[in-house]
C-alpha cells in the first residue's frame, strides 16, 4: 500500500491569490490545521493555523514569507508506515502527496489513514488479541507466528511497541480465533510472557462498536 493509493481528492490545496481569511474558512470547513499551498502545479509548502495568526486576515498567500512554511511531504510511491511515520512525527493533520518533481498530487488526512486501516484484517476480520511481553535479543516474529500457527491458529497482522524498559517490547498479535487457551500454553511453554489476551466475543464486538462510533464521529 502506497501514498498514491489512499490519496484523498476532496479538500483542494490553496494558491497563491487566496487570503488569509479564505484558508481560515478552509481550515475551519474540513476540520484540518494544515493545508498545501500549491502554485501551477507546484507544491510549495504546508500553511498552519498558527502562520495565519503572523499576518492579516485579507493578505493574499502569495505575500506570506513562503520560505517559512514546512515542506512535509511524502512521494507517490512511499509506504503508508511512511505516511504515519510522518503525520505523527509532526503532529499534522494532512500531509501532501507529490510526485518525484515536486509535483503536487493530493492529500492524505488522518480520516484517510482511519479508513484504510479500517479495511486491514486487523479490524475487519473477526478474532482475538494476545500482547506479549519480551527481551529485545528474543524477539523473532517468525518463531512467534510458527509456534501459534502449529496449533492451526492464523496471525492476522502483528505490530512491535517500545516498553519502559529499551530491553523489551510488546509485541500486540490479532489471531483469527477467540479461544486463546491452547495458543497461550504453547506460547508460555516455550517461555513467552503473555501479559495480556483479548478472547471473548463479546469484546471483540464491543472493539467494533468503539471503532465505529469514532469513524461516525469523524463523519466518514
Amino acid at each position: 500500500m502506497t501514498a498514491k493509493t489512499i490519496i484523498a481528492h476532496d479538500i483542494p490545496p490553496l494558491n497563491l491569490l487566496q487570503t488569509g481569511k479564505d484558508a481560515f474558512h478552509m481550515l475551519s470547513d474540513y476540520h484540518v490545521k494544515h493545508l498545501p499551498v500549491v502554485s501551477e502545479g507546484a507544491y510549495l509548502g504546508l500553511l498552519s493555523e498558527e502562520d495565519l495568526f503572523t499576518h492579516k486576515l485579507y493578505e493574499p498567500i502569495g505575500e506570506y514569507d513562503l520560505d517559512h512554511l514546512r515542506r512535509h511531504a511524502v512521494r507517490e510511491d512511499e509506504h503508508i508506515f511512511e505516511v504515519i511515520r510522518l503525520m505523527g512525527d509532526h503532529r499534522l493533520t494532512i500531509i501532501p502527496v507529490t510526485d518525484h518533481d515536486g509535483r503536487y498530487l493530493g492529500l492524505i488526512t488522518q480520516n484517510d489513514l482511519l479508513r484504510y486501516f479500517s479495511s486491514t484484517s486487523a479490524l475487519s476480520e473477526s478474532g482475538a488479541i494476545l500482547v506479549l511481553e519480551m527481551s529485545r535479543r528474543d524477539y523473532s516474529l517468525a518463531n512467534i507466528c510458527r509456534l501459534i500457527e502449529e496449533d492451526d491458529v492464523k496471525v492476522l497482522s502483528a505490530f512491535v511497541t517500545s516498553t519502559p524498559d529499551p530491553d523489551f517490547l510488546q509485541v500486540t498479535l490479532k489471531l483469527n480465533r477467540h479461544d486463546l487457551a491452547r495458543s497461550i500454553a504453547t506460547l508460555e511453554r516455550h517461555e513467552y510472557e503473555v501479559k495480556q489476551s483479548f478472547g471473548e466475543i463479546e469484546h471483540s464486538d464491543q472493539l467494533r462498536e468503539r471503532y465505529e462510533s469514532l469513524l461516525n464521529y469523524l463523519n466518514i
